[in-house]
């Protein structure tokens, strides 16, 4: 499985690096997004700053959006949807390489978002340790969540438009607590950001059983 994955996740990692669809489409968007949401509140300094962590994970929440499109997206030309499910690789390892790949994006991304936001919006980060913790799970949770419903879209003609409608509201404890957590980080409260952690952590656990078990059936399906 562990194998399967690495090699899943690689292929991947190389296609986006070759094509640099990250840098050229996700990047450029979440940072519009970020520069949006500063022309829109800055008469309001205060409310900016205040609003900064929500703003983040919205920016993160909409770009993981393109990572997933564009992780099944590349499944979907010249038949490479029957070649993925007759490789004969562990569905379990195909999940943890397609989530990997996902994650190993969104955990860049946001490195560089987290920089825009003390650029932008004049954030002072605080509690490093809180501020990554809540990346990692973050991050785990939405890719975990994003390839099971990638999966369920990948062989329509609409899952450009279908996955959004599937994504976004299952992301909704997500980016709640993801939010909270970069709140009491930044407020330099980390013992505040305990509860919103766990929930982080358990929606990452969920979906990562629901990958491992349910990926292969989903993929038959699609």
């Amino acid at each position: 499985m562990w194998a399967d994955a690495g090699l899943v996740a690689g292929k991947d990692l190389r296609i986006e690096v070759r094509s640099r669809v990250g840098v050229n489409q996700v990047l450029p968007f979440s940072l519009v997004v970020l520069v949006l949401f500063a022309f829109a509140l800055d008469p309001d300094r205060g409310a900016l700053e205040q609003a900064a962590p929500g703003l983040f994970w919205v920016a993160v929440v909409l770009s993981s959006l393109l990572a997933i499109q564009r992780s099944f997206a590349v499944e979907a030309a010249d038949g490479n949807r029957d070649s993925l499910r007759m490789s004969g690789l562990d569905p379990a390892g195909l999940f943890l390489g397609k989530a990997g790949a996902v994650a190993a994006q969104l955990l860049g991304l946001e490195v560089l978002l987290l920089a825009g936001i003390s650029v932008l919006y004049g954030t002072a980060l605080r509690s490093f340790g809180v501020l990554a913790l809540t990346c990692l799970l973050a991050t785990l949770g939405l890719a975990g969540a994003g390839t099971v419903y990638g999966v369920m879209a990948f062989g329509l003609r609409v899952r450009e438009t279908l996955l959004p409608l599937l994504v976004l509201p299952v992301l909704a404890p997500v980016l709640l607590a993801a939010t909270r957590s970069f709140e009491a980080a930044l407020a330099d409260a980390p013992q505040e950001a305990v509860s919103w952690l766990g929930l982080l952590a358990a929606f990452a656990a969920l979906y990562a059983v629901v990958g491992l078990f349910g990926f292969g059936p989903l993929l038959e399906e699609s």
